[in-house]
């Protein structure tokens, strides 16, 4: 099973080609890099996900990766955790509100 790696503090710069090119010359073999972004602006939310390719240690990756310097930011790296299923995403984004909370007409 290969592991997933949860990668914080990444400069708004990067993309997914960056990420898993850091990681590739870092001597990782990875299977997927994906750096997070807001779904309404598209704009980088300073973290992502690294899956490293079968076999690789997620370990050592982690050890390896950890505190080290990307386009000037230095980079949190741990093993990423499960989403949980408590976690409900609202429609309208996490504000609490919906088409229900529309102002009362009166005639």
């Amino acid at each position: 099973m290969a592991t997933k790696l949860f990668v914080g503090n990444l400069p708004h710069s990067v993309t997914d080609q960056t990420l898993g090119d850091f990681v590739t010359r870092a001597g990782f073999q990875i299977a997927s890099a994906v750096v997070v972004r807001d779904r309404a602006t598209g704009a980088p939310r300073g973290f992502g996900f690294v899956e490293l390719a079968q076999g690789e240690d997620g370990e050592r990756a982690i050890a390896g990766l950890n505190g080290q310097m990307l386009s000037g930011r230095t980079l949190t790296v741990n093993e990423a955790r499960p989403k949980r299923d408590d976690q409900v995403r609202l429609p309208d984004g996490g504000r609490g509100r919906d088409n229900s909370s529309r102002r009362w007409e009166y005639f």
